[in-house]
């Protein structure tokens, strides 16, 4: 039998309910999102969250350090209940990189798929873990923003923060490679 639980922590994007069964994160739900589960599913409320090496603990960590711009992906335990095809799509918005976007098109050709595009666009809609599994980052054919379950000036601002974080670090890297290129031609 599945033991389930839950807690709610903040988040610059409003409360965040975290969902896990067994020790794994299954779900990462947002005030008012769309296809969210009834409460009664998310199991029992748990009074210490904050228990050392426990998933909501390491969970809410992970996410502090996204949030403050640290933390580009996320290494937590899942369990993504779904179908083969919704589990293969979740799996594909994993490999999006932080700050970048896809279409549905593209996703679902990169799942082999590439005539499944709304398919690919209902099984984003259903993800359990946003945010983790980061379904913001898919848009639509022509880069416009389109649905997300936790609605889009949500999306909109979680893919110009992670912009705003990219752009950084590329930054940074030019400021590195430039001051490479100074060092050596110096040394010359």
């Amino acid at each position: 039998m599945t033991h389930r639980s839950h807690t709610v922590i903040d988040s610059p994007y409003g409360p965040l309910t975290l969902v896990a069964a067994d020790g794994r994160l299954c779900g990462l739900y947002m005030e008012g999102q769309r296809h969210r589960p009834p409460q009664e599913t998310f199991g029992a409320y748990d009074p210490q969250p904050h228990a050392q090496g426990s998933v909501f603990a390491r969970t809410r960590e992970q996410l502090e350090e996204y949030f403050a711009g640290v933390r580009t992906a996320f290494d937590l335990p899942l369990a993504l209940a779904g179908t083969g095809f919704q589990r293969t799509v979740w799996h594909a918005l994993q490999e999006i990189p932080y700050g970048e976007t896809v279409s549905y098109g593209l996703l679902a050709d990169r799942i082999g798929r590439p005539t499944a595009s709304r398919a690919v666009g209902l099984a984003n809609g259903r993800n359990p873990v946003g945010i983790i599994v980061p379904c913001h980052r898919v848009v639509g054919a022509t880069g416009a923003l389109t649905g997300y379950g936790g609605g889009l000036p949500r999306k909109q601002r979680l893919l110009a923060f992670e912009r705003a974080g990219s752009a950084h670090e590329e930054a940074s890297c030019s400021v590195y490679e430039e001051a490479s290129c100074c060092a050596h031609e110096e040394a010359s």
